[in-house]
């Protein structure tokens, strides 16, 4: 076939956006909507967790609905949900503490979350550090990545969320762009297996580590 007959490459399948607001008097409100324009936000957030994590002819789609719940409470956010139908609750409260750089990190919130509604997890066997890395690794390439996040060299490599979100970085640059997709890909149908780090990289995740935590000594 031609080139110019090849069909186009299937667009990113966007869900259904839903959004509840629980204290429309919480000034983590006023400050939200001041920022971001939620449809455009959350649409942001999928493309992103698409782009780094799938192709356009990998991405899932199963999940039909996201609902974005903003409400007060204690931390910053979690997601939930069934199979289809996913929930982000978002800290009002979070919100307003963030107000200096809210547009940044109400946006990053809400990449890292949104990975979780899309991310493969090994039907449940992923490392809770794992699944927390991958989101922070999708929100530090969506460039959203808070001023204090740094490069760090912790006693485990699965330590999660910033920490293991550089690591995974790292082994992009070292492996090539694609290496963490792959690995996320990995984790579709089959239970986790620490030895999916040598399949996808030929190296073991202690030796990828170990070399890690040189670089960031050498580094600084």
């Amino acid at each position: 076939m031609p080139p110019h007959d090849l069909p186009p490459p299937p667009t990113w399948i966007i869900p259904n956006f839903v959004l509840r607001v629980e204290d429309l008097s919480h000034p983590g409100a006023s400050i939200f909507f001041d920022c971001v324009k939620p449809k455009e936000a959350l649409k942001l957030a999928v493309e992103a967790s698409y782009t780094w994590l799938y192709t356009p002819f990998t991405a899932p789609t199963h999940v039909k609905t996201i609902t974005l719940v903003l409400r007060p409470f204690d931390g910053v956010a979690y997601t939930c949900g069934t199979h289809e139908m996913k929930e982000i609750n978002f800290s009002l409260d979070w919100i307003k503490s963030s107000e200096a750089r809210a547009r940044d990190e109400i946006l990053g919130v809400l990449v890292h979350e949104v990975v979780h509604c899309y991310q493969y997890n090994g039907n449940d066997t992923c490392p809770g550090g794992l699944i927390e890395g991958v989101a922070d690794f999708v929100r530090l390439h969506a460039g959203l990545a808070p001023p204090h996040w740094r490069r760090r060299a912790e006693e485990k490599w699965d330590a999660g969320y910033d920490a293991t979100a550089y690591f995974l970085d790292w082994i992009e640059e070292r492996c090539g762009e694609g290496t963490i997709r792959k690995l996320n890909g990995s984790m579709k149908d089959s239970i986790y297996r620490v030895e999916l780090f040598e399949k996808v990289t030929g190296e073991s995740v202690s030796s990828l580590y170990a070399l890690y935590c040189e670089h960031v000594k050498e580094t600084g």
